[in-house]
């Protein structure tokens, strides 16, 4: 079966950090140094980008890094070492701003690609599989809203409709109590007083602190 003419293509937007000595992973760092969680934030980028590299391999989806903790040019230095072609900037605000920014600046990607959906992850899951992608773009041929829950209250995914993104795409972002135990619940309350469909996908353990890695084995 072709799944390349069944499934709508995706962009799948990974939001990003910089694995800077001392810049990233700060709760992680105090239980295991700096150094380490620096390596542990770069391993998991690369797991990530490798994951998703399949489905673009075979043209199922277009990766977009959203990169803070570098410049401009040091971006396109490092995407250019992952094998990633497309990145653009985080920029300022709340991690709502910045993903509803990624799509505004993607809008005419997407037009000219003929993308109908888009995909946001993080890269804090050594468990992500390209299946959990593919179950995610299989899920948007039928549902507007996916949403990959975590252990803390959180989401690993988002993935977003042709049909929510071209009537709000405000509406998974506002509201929102960013970095509490209350976002996955803020952004379903959002959705209860519209008819769009909803559909969760498996709970997965972010990595942020060393419980958290203790947690998965």
């Amino acid at each position: 079966m072709n799944l390349v003419k069944i499934l709508d293509k995706a962009l799948l937007v990974i939001m990003t950090k910089w694995h800077g000595f001392g810049r990233c992973k700060t709760r992680l760092s105090k239980d295991i140094g700096k150094s380490n969680s620096a390596k542990v934030q770069s391993m998991m980028t690369k797991h990530t980008i490798s994951v998703a590299k399949y489905l673009q391999e075979n043209k199922l989806i277009h990766i977009s890094m959203a990169i803070t903790g570098l410049g401009a040019k040091n971006c396109r230095r490092w995407s250019r070492e992952l094998g990633i072609k497309k990145f653009n900037l985080q920029g300022k605000g709340c991690l709502g701003e910045k993903m509803k920014r990624q799509i505004i600046i993607n809008k005419k990607f997407c037009a000219r690609h003929k993308i109908k959906n888009i995909i946001f992850i993080g890269t804090d899951l050594p468990d992500l599989c390209h299946q959990d992608l593919l179950h995610t773009l299989k899920e948007l041929q039928q549902n507007d809203l996916i949403l990959g829950p975590t252990n803390d209250g959180g989401y690993w995914l988002i993935g977003l409709s042709e049909k929510l993104l071209s009537s709000n795409i405000y509406l998974p972002f506002i509201n929102i109590k960013w970095g509490t135990e209350n976002v996955l619940q803020n952004t379903i309350d959002n959705y209860s007083p519209t008819k769009l469909k909803c559909k969760f996908l498996d709970e997965k353990i972010d990595i942020d602190t060393i419980i958290d890695i203790e947690n998965r084995k």
